[in-house]
């Protein structure tokens, strides 16, 4: 180094020095100086202190730890045991029901109309099932006829709107 460069960093190490010491002595001196005698300052009010602030929300860290814990917290969380035998009866009584053999029927059973005037054939597979010594039925096969008057029949008579209907039977099913 030079003398110069040298001469500067001393000079400036010795600056701070003499501030530190300049600041830690009046710290000291406001903090231990004896009252005077027979004078007594007069009670110092305190000065009102500011609310506390609250601390600002803490920023998100995109660090390994933080990515860990949102994993952590997307986890499924653990059932306890009684919930987990709960769920292993459900399903010991939903695979008793799959058990059941389903058997598949044939014969004429009429399905009911829906108020939108389209056929509702469920009420026709129970009826099918039922026929047979079973419970209920899901429609497997289902057979559409025009069943029509009589009037429809007479030579030279124009058909009208109503002289014939769409009937619907189910005449396959599935039953339990």
């Amino acid at each position: 180094m030079h003398e110069r460069t040298h001469h500067r960093l001393g000079t400036c190490a010795a600056s701070a020095a003499a501030l530190c010491a300049m600041l830690f002595a009046a710290t000291a001196w406001t903090q231990n100086v004896p009252p005077a005698l027979g004078v007594q300052s007069p009670p110092q009010q305190a000065a009102p202190q500011p609310p506390a602030e609250q601390p600002p929300p803490r920023e998100e860290n995109p660090g390994l730890i933080n990515e860990l814990g949102k994993l952590w917290d997307a986890l499924p969380k653990i059932k306890s045991p009684s919930e987990t035998l709960d769920d292993i009866r459900g399903a010991g009584e939903s695979l008793t029901n799959l058990a059941k053999p389903a058997i598949m029927v044939t014969g004429r059973a009429a399905c009911a109309v829906a108020a939108n005037g389209a056929p509702d054939c469920k009420t026709g597979a129970d009826r099918l099932c039922q026929s047979k010594g079973y419970k209920e039925g899901k429609s497997l096969d289902i057979d559409s006829a025009e069943k029509c008057s009589a009037k429809v029949y007479i030579p030279g008579r124009k058909r009208e709107p109503g002289d014939c209907r769409t009937e619907n039977h189910v005449i396959k099913a599935l039953c339990q």
